[in-house]
């Protein structure tokens, strides 16, 4: 049986995305063994189809985590057998990519955003130009690239041309992949009130302000912000300060299938980035499509991809603007309008039908299993 290594930086804990790969390559026959790092306060992982590793690290951040992360991880790959690595974004790409080369072994890269684009780069010209190196030196060589959205694929075929086109693996949930067994009694939230929901990773220029100043616009509802980020300190002084204790929630982090339950009993879902780098502007993120599983109607920016498949699919509405006011008349649309959000609703069910990971899990088949097993 082919040994398949996946690296990524994060503690595993609830990456989505990379755990329905694992699950997917073990589903075609592979030993997949997944390799991440542990944080001090890492929550225990539950069981699953395939194995883990998770790397005991002296630094959380910065450069100091980076450079022992990347030698611990080159290290690991070294003195492993594996036959295909798969590095995730371009902070795992050069051990994966040295360890192919010096073991001749295949390796597939699956960026899961523009790397060299994302906030935390914008304005830091040196970081930013030692990442692009890494991702120069070793892009052209790659057979085997994956990543999330149609625009991203197009801008790595123009700047890198390779005889092999980027492929397109959407972040999407399994197919009808979780019914709710909580209520809302059950997760200590309210049952007279509309609950408003944004997910995932709460970071700069996500739009979490604006939402949060928009929900004085928004009479009987609670916001629920769920998920860890850079910007939740700086989210919760503003929710103190502006007295609204009572119509925000902060909501730790979570596994996959807890947030599913949450996400099941809100009322609409909110992705609000800012088109204020590369990355945003073409960001398609899982928690869009994990509203659309929920059967919830959605609120988003109209940045490319975002509001192509919402306008398409007629899953919700698209803010042209990120002014609390703009958020605030959108979500009161969908809340007033009971046809509007009925047909909002019965639609993000249906598109759920089509964005589904079954559907993206053909494109891993033709990729992994081209040599066969």
């Amino acid at each position: 049986m082919k040994r398949v290594i996946v690296s990524v930086t994060n503690d595993l804990f609830s990456d989505q995305r990379v755990d329905k790969v694992c699950n997917s390559l073990t589903a075609m026959g592979f030993d997949v063994l997944l390799v991440g790092r542990a944080y001090s306060d890492s929550p225990r992982l539950a069981p699953r189809l395939y194995a883990t590793h998770r790397l005991r690290l002296l630094f959380r951040k910065g450069f100091k985590f980076y450079a022992e992360f990347n030698f611990r991880l080159f290290l690991f790959l070294l003195f492993h057998r594996c036959d295909i690595l798969v590095a995730n974004d371009l902070d795992t790409l050069y051990p994966n990519f040295l360890v192919s080369r010096i073991k001749r072994k295949r390796i597939v890269y699956d960026s899961h955003e523009y790397f060299c684009g994302v906030p935390e780069l914008v304005g830091r010209p040196r970081v930013q130009r030692f990442w692009r190196k890494i991702e120069q030196r070793c892009f052209p060589k790659l057979t085997d690239v994956i990543t999330v959205c149609q625009s991203i694929a197009d801008i790595y075929d123009h700047e890198y041309p390779r005889a092999n086109k980027v492929n397109v693996v959407r972040n999407v949930p399994n197919r009808a992949s979780h019914t709710a067994m909580k209520t809302r009694t059950d997760l200590d939230l309210p049952t007279d009130q509309h609950l408003i929901v944004m997910q995932g990773a709460i970071n700069k220029d996500r739009g979490a302000e604006e939402l949060i100043m928009a929900m004085k616009e928004i009479p009987n509802a609670l916001l629920l912000i769920i998920g860890s980020g850079d910007v939740v300190p700086q989210l919760q002084t503003l929710v103190n300060q502006e007295s609204l204790s009572a119509k925000v929630r902060f909501i730790p982090r979570m596994a996959p299938a807890a947030l599913a339950d949450y996400t099941a009993l809100c009322d609409v879902g909110c992705s609000l980035e800012k088109d204020t780098n590369i990355n945003y502007r073409y960001c398609l993120p899982n928690k869009l499509f994990d509203y659309m599983n929920a059967g919830i109607p959605c609120v988003v920016s109209d940045l490319p991809e975002m509001a192509r498949v919402v306008r398409e699919a007629g899953v919700g509405l698209v803010v042209t603007e990120h002014s609390p006011h703009a958020i605030a008349e959108a979500v009161n649309n969908l809340l007033n309008d009971s046809a509007l959000y009925s047909q909002c609703a019965v639609c993000a069910k249906q598109a759920a039908q089509h964005y589904c990971w079954e559907n993206e899990e053909a494109v891993l088949r033709k990729i992994y299993l081209r040599d066969g097993r």
